[in-house]
């Protein structure tokens, strides 16, 4: 049956009581598919049914769903005509593994971070009113993303307007990390309480039986709402609420989506699901098949038994976070909702009286530092580089203006392969050494990652320190903890006619090490993006002839730039070529293929130099 849908306009040719069977073969189709060529995995298990049952009832692409973050998008994609191109999702030229507008008409908001959906669907609806259109919108948000700040604002203004919007909240009690909160104990236990359900259901079945109490029936079950869940959170916020359903009964969910598609108003759907529904062993570890490399159904995913013996930054820095926590009780450990995405397992499980996950709410992470820090205690924020970019307000006002002692490990820094642009972190250098009173830290190799977090926390002042997804050079960190000098760069090899100089800040190390070998170049770690070594900077001016600085961030506004600022405030006319990340958005393929792409392997690094020293000598961006 699946074979002969290429658009929902052929699914919705289907008869409503072929959709259950269509719903077990979309299901095995991704379980096959994603398993061979691996991705986003069980998130899309949960939503077959659901996702089947909007197509089937919204006039797609016409009508707006918008899915959030859209881990759970790749039956929508599917269904959407690209079947066929599901192998090749993540991998370079493939399908995004989120939606993607210029990807298809069909993706109508293109996304991956969390809890922006229902703001996007609601500027949908207002802009269909504005144009007199008559049109669906709707939002598809996960209760995890319902812990952010942001689709409480969205709830907010969508009931003031009143705007002809539908809110389907997808529960399934499960993010990536398990989900924390009062909210999410709300939702859980009592939306879905059997009592709630029960007593709402068997009333309605009694009383509708009564045509001449048809009145009494919606009296009845609004009282009961009042009764058993107090302010009636939801409705009180603008919202008709209906709900909870089950979200794996297509049939149902059919009927249902229909009557609430002639409904104005804002409005929420509450289904429930089963995250990995369809897969035993992701029903039982969502968390481990949130994301996946390819692996056998038949077997499930096995740890590898790789005798390589070197951790990932990440394995670095939570192994630092409970050595430095054995030694001061005023560490605290702050993750917003990515407790295995950033190392913060082994601290939550030792330290759990010291461990704090605020949920999706990296606004609220930041701040609850700076409360912390402003009574004594040494908060550690542990964030992905693209998650800080929500919450600089935060990092500008509440802790750099404050001057407070707050180490911020910041993971995926750089280029991050697959997940592409949304996750890329290519701007955290640029955005943060413009703010007064931080130190920045690019940390080279793990061991350095270690010492530049112990350095961190010594410090009196914000500190960034930042570091690459995945595995550096392969050096496995000193055990023995040492403060590195703040501001000092460190010189790696020194060139026989010093001719050119590498400044490298941060990862690129293997192959900054490989140019300089083969240009006999002078090779600089700097360390710190800020402050700059300056007097180092102004020692290789004057006994080089060209500067190359090297990073894994965007050029523009980048530590090349201030490289840049320094020597130009000198007055020093030495030749510089800045060597980054373009002025363009990134998309997803291997990181080595990304930073092919940007021009910096070693061959094409090479090349870009000796292409730069056939032309005048000036300060050039490539």
């Amino acid at each position: 049956m699946l074979d002969s849908i290429h658009t929902p306009a052929d699914l919705r040719k289907k008869s409503p009581h072929e959709l259950t069977a269509l719903a077990d073969e979309l299901r095995q189709f991704l379980l096959q598919s994603i398993a061979q060529s691996g991705g986003h995995f069980s998130a899309g298990l949960g939503v077959v049914e659901l996702t089947i049952a909007l197509h089937y009832v919204f006039n797609t692409p016409k009508d707006d769903l918008v899915w959030d973050v859209g881990h759970q998008a790749y039956a929508h994609k599917v269904l959407t005509g690209r079947r066929e191109q599901l192998s090749s999702i993540r991998q370079q030229g493939g399908l995004s593994g989120f939606p993607k507008r210029s990807e298809s008409e069909y993706d109508s908001f293109g996304v991956g971070h969390s809890s922006t959906s229902i703001s996007a669907a609601l500027g949908m609806a207002l802009a269909a009113k504005h144009q007199g259109e008559e049109k669906q919108s709707v939002a598809i948000i996960g209760d995890g993303a319902m812990t952010a700040g942001m689709a409480y604002e969205a709830m907010n203004h969508a009931g003031d307007v009143d705007a002809d919007v539908l809110v389907i909240l997808n529960d399934n009690n499960m993010s990536i990390s398990p989900n924390v909160g009062g909210l999410r104990s709300y939702l859980s236990h009592l939306l879905t309480g059997r009592f709630y359900s029960t007593l709402r259901e068997n009333s309605k079945k009694m009383l509708s039986s009564m045509p001449s109490l048809s009145r009494l029936v919606k009296l009845t079950e609004e009282h009961m709402k009042g009764m058993v869940l107090p302010g009636t959170f939801f409705e009180e916020m603008g919202f008709k609420y209906y709900g909870p359903i089950d979200g794996h009964d297509v049939d149902e969910l059919v009927k249902i989506l229909g009557n609430i598609k002639q409904i104005k108003g804002p409005r929420i759907l509450h289904i429930v699901t089963k995250k990995g529904k369809g897969y035993t062993p992701a029903e039982d570890n969502p968390c481990l098949y949130h994301g996946v490399s390819a692996f056998d159904l038949a077997t499930g995913i096995v740890k590898s038994k790789s005798t390589a013996n070197t951790p990932t930054y990440t394995q670095v820095f939570g192994q630092w976070l409970c050595d430095i926590a054995e030694q001061d009780e005023r560490i605290i450990g702050i993750t917003p909702a990515m407790r295995e995405g950033s190392g913060l397992v082994e601290f939550s499980q030792r330290f759990p009286e010291r461990y704090y996950d605020v949920a999706i709410a990296e606004q609220h992470a930041v701040t609850l530092a700076a409360g912390l820090a402003c009574q004594g205690m040494k908060p550690i924020v542990a964030i992905y580089s693209s998650f800080l970019q929500r919450a600089y307000d935060q990092v500008i006002h509440d802790v750099g203006i404050q001057n407070l002692a707050i180490v911020f490990a910041i993971d995926r820094a750089g280029l991050v392969g697959a997940d592409g642009a949304t996750h890329s972190g290519n701007y955290d250098i640029s955005f943060l050494r413009c703010i007064p009173n931080f130190i920045v830290m690019v940390a080279a190799d793990e061991n350095e990652c270690r010492q530049m977090l112990y350095t961190a926390y010594r410090c009196h002042c914000p500190v960034a320190v930042r570091y690459p997804r995945g595995k550096g050079i392969g050096i496995i960190p000193e055990q023995t903890m040492q403060a590195i000098e703040i501001g000092t760069a460190q010189t790696l090899r020194q060139a026989s006619q010093k001719h050119i100089a590498i400044l490298l800040f941060g990862s690129l190390l293997d192959t900054a090490q490989q140019v300089a070998e083969q240009l006999d170049a002078s090779l600089v770690n700097m360390r710190f993006v800020k402050p700059l070594d300056e007097d180092c900077i102004t020692e290789i001016a004057a006994k080089h002839d060209l500067i190359v600085t090297l990073e894994d961030n965007a050029i523009m506004g980048g530590a090349g730039s201030a490289v840049n600022e320094y020597l130009h405030q000198c007055n020093n006319t030495t030749a510089v070529l800045n060597l980054g990340l373009p002025d363009h958005y990134i998309h997803h393929a291997e990181r080595e293929q990304q930073l092919a792409q940007c021009g910096l392997s070693v061959a094409k690094i090479i090349a870009k130099i000796n292409r730069y020293l056939g032309v005048e000598k000036q300060t050039e961006i490539i």
